[in-house]
């Protein structure tokens, strides 16, 4: 009945990552919260005993939230090497809210979409069917399924059967650090160099976290009714405060030489949050007036 070595327990834990869309940075260790539980005798994923996990017993615990709000997975490594899984998720485009029970839960992340998704198991232990409620009292999040408060109560049956685990669930982080801001400037004077026809640009990126910044854009200019293109890119490590520069050329992709007149530069500009782990894009328009450098002589 379900699963019965620690190895199935890995492969369900990647399950419910594969469901959740979650990564390593996702993962989101719990600064002050428990997790207990107990069962009926004949309960299969409890034997019948009560368990019983904390912090403040130098148990680790880790939370991973959808970033929709929508699941919350906790991953319970006990002191003395326990170790268990709880996915609680809302029915189908709803978050996880406060003050609401969701009735009718099976097995996560198999539900159906308009029922609400439950699933515990560990130790070697889990349930192929799932039947059972959760209630949720508070619950407070932040960007990219930050979880700072989750106070909750389950309950789970399996296989159909009347005996049931039942348990709490209560976590309390600080709030959420704020998300990655980037920004990207052009200089609207850049250079038509007439040695090697490209266009050689500048500007300068900001953030308020220190991150490597990803630049790249294209450079169109149409002169005597030809289009000249080309792609430009550069990397910048971008400290808080005052705007960073950067320098890049582009080099067309024809014959013909980027030339003095005005060009229109599209630019984005990407990092990864190193908090969340999401990569923020931001992404400008801006008419540049080309200069062009003469030849040496």
């Amino acid at each position: 009945m379900g699963l019965v070595r620690r190895a199935g327990v890995i492969v369900a834990l990647a399950v419910t990552a594969t469901a959740l869309g979650i990564t390593a940075a996702n993962a989101q260790p719990v600064t002050t919260g428990s997790m207990s539980f107990s069962g009926d005798p004949g309960d299969f994923i409890s034997g019948g005993g009560s368990f019983s996990y904390s912090t403040s017993a130098k148990d680790t615990l880790t939370v991973f939230g959808s970033a929709d709000d929508h699941v919350v997975t906790m991953d319970i490594s006990g002191a003395n090497g326990d170790f268990w899984i709880l996915d609680l998720a809302a029915p189908s485009g709803q978050a996880l809210t406060a003050g609401t029970t969701y009735a009718n839960a099976t097995r996560y992340p198999f539900q159906a979409p308009t029922a609400p998704g439950l699933s515990l198991f560990g130790n070697g232990r889990g349930c192929n069917q799932v039947t059972g409620s959760f209630a949720v009292q508070n619950a407070v999040f932040g960007p990219n399924g930050y979880v700072q408060t989750l106070d909750a109560t389950f309950e789970q049956h399996c296989e159909g059967g009347p005996t049931a685990a039942r348990g709490e669930i209560h976590i309390a982080n600080a709030p959420a650090p704020p998300q990655l801001g980037v920004g990207v400037n052009v200089s609207t004077n850049a250079k038509a160099v007439k040695l090697d026809g490209n266009a050689e640009l500048t500007g300068t990126v900001t953030c308020n976290e220190p991150v490597s910044v990803a630049v790249s854009g294209l450079v169109t200019e149409v002169s005597h009714n030809v289009i000249i293109r080309g792609n430009y890119s550069t990397t910048v490590a971008c400290v808080p405060g005052a705007g960073v520069a950067w320098a890049a050329t582009a080099v067309p992709t024809g014959t013909t030489p980027y030339q003095k007149g005005k060009a229109e530069v599209q630019t984005t500009g990407s990092a990864v949050d190193p908090t969340y782990g999401n990569t923020v894009t931001v992404n400008k328009t801006t008419v540049v007036t080309l200069k062009s450098v003469p030849l040496p002589s």
